[in-house]
């Protein structure tokens, strides 16, 4: 089959890789045309493990290609897929479908035959309908149907979720659009992976409620955490003992400095504001938002406490700022709202991320880059942990300590535990919600 990609942001660009792995011939289009540039020259934009070597493989090819053309990359294909951003449109909170209404115009107007519109990106209940309409307007003569796919990519493991999803959902209007979004996904259909077939609202509405129940349990176990941190209990085993348990499973119940990245914060925003629209107040997801957001600024205490209650003039080093391991992607991230405060507050800030610096750079002024833990801890103050990078679990933490200023730690993903540190020299360690919090060593 020929498949159009539009927008070749993290959803497009992986989505339309792994659909030309799957043996389709895909075109992915951008407006950028220094983004396609890059691409043509075997270079990726985003990092996510893997993509690299799959692109390079695929054009080789022949089976993958990169266009500023819509229209002649639209041009006899079977399936267009609109992978444009989505992000909150500022005041209201709402899915700002600025970019996919623009690239539905544009398709419209470069169909030449059959083919059926798919929205990848993740959009409010009835977006799929006015994207008809939208085309309709535009041309009233195309021939095409809707359908929506909504992505369930984690970033970090992006590649294995498209190749071995737990489902693909597929929202349509007519036998037609089922059968074309069929044979997209035929690789999968054969191995015997699930495809659920709904109407396009449900198919909507499946993607928000899933991320904002996800999001719900992020939340709630950072607030057990809390509680746990008053009471003498130990997160780490509560969250085990939860795990067991088979309806509620073990995934997602991790306490951390709280959700950060792509899809949890804007998806939860946008089905805050659909409640609110349809008088349905979505009232444990507006509370998920609102405890997220004290979660954050509670991870800012912890280290001012850490550090004798204030941290003017000292040196913090922050091991990890993007929202999680494996990604450059800095969107909403704690540390976004952690850095600046320590920044504030008078800190010297150094900062080591595998990836982060790529965004982090311009998102976090006033910090010193530096390249490794080891290089940040020297002479400083204290160091926090903040994303759980596969380099950070594993740090030789009696060297950390034998270069500080003073040996204190700020565990915010309980990577260590306090017998770890005390072993190594610390003086000071404090982690989220077991037993060793704010302990002095």
């Amino acid at each position: 089959m020929k498949i159009t990609m539009v927008g070749t942001g993290y959803v497009g660009l992986v989505s339309g890789v792994c659909f030309s792995d799957f043996g389709h011939d895909v075109v992915c289009v951008d407006k950028d045309p220094s983004k396609i540039e890059m691409l043509e020259a075997g270079k990726v934009p985003i990092y996510e493990p893997g993509l690299d070597e799959l692109m390079a493989k695929n054009v080789a090819a022949g089976r993958l290609s990169f266009s500023g053309d819509l229209a002649a990359a639209v041009d006899g294909a079977d399936a267009v897929f609109i992978a444009v951003g989505t992000p909150t449109r500022r005041g209201d909170g709402h899915a700002d479908l600025t970019y996919v209404m623009a690239a539905a115009g544009e398709i419209a107007n470069a169909l030449t035959g059959y083919a059926v519109i798919v929205t990848k990106s993740t959009v409010p209940l009835g977006t799929n309908r006015q994207v008809k309409q939208t085309i309709l307007k535009a041309n009233p003569e195309a021939e095409f149907d809707v359908a929506s796919n909504p992505e369930f990519l984690r970033e970090g493991a992006a590649i294995d979720d498209f190749m071995r999803p737990d489902r693909v959902v597929v929202g349509v209007q007519n036998d037609r659009a089922a059968e074309v979004m069929a044979e997209v996904y035929r690789p999968l259909y054969l191995r015997d992976f699930p495809i659920m077939t709904t109407d396009l609202e449900s198919a909507e509405m499946i993607k928000y409620a899933a991320n904002a129940f996800l999001a719900t349990k992020i939340t709630f176990i950072n607030e057990i955490a809390a509680l746990c941190e008053r009471t003498g209990a130990d997160v780490k085993m509560v969250s085990k003992g939860m795990g067991m348990d088979g309806r509620i499973g073990n995934k997602f119940l991790h306490a951390g400095p709280g959700y950060g990245g792509s899809c949890f914060p804007k998806d939860t925003q946008a089905l805050a504001r659909m409640g609110q629209e349809h008088a349905i107040p979505m009232q444990i997801t507006e509370a998920v938002i609102k405890v997220n957001e004290e979660m954050k600024r509670r991870m800012i205490d912890k280290i001012f406490d850490l550090c004798g209650g204030g941290v003017n003039g000292k040196t913090i080093a922050i091991l990890g700022v993007t929202f999680k391991p494996n990604t450059d992607d800095m969107r909403d991230a704690p540390a976004l709202t952690i850095v600046p405060a320590l920044v504030g507050a008078g800190a010297k800030v150094r900062v080591v991320d595998p990836q982060g610096i790529r965004e982090g750079e311009e998102l976090l002024p006033g910090v010193n880059w530096v390249e490794d833990a080891y290089k940040a801890a020297q002479n400083a103050d204290a160091i926090v942990i903040l994303t759980e990078w596969n380099e950070f679990r594993a740090l030789d933490l009696k060297r950390l300590a034998k270069r500080m200023a003073t040996p204190a730690m700020a565990d915010l993903r309980n990577v260590y535990t306090q017998k770890d540190a005390k072993r190594a020299g610390f003086t000071a360690y404090t982690s989220i919600g077991r037993l060793d919090y704010g302990i002095e060593l």
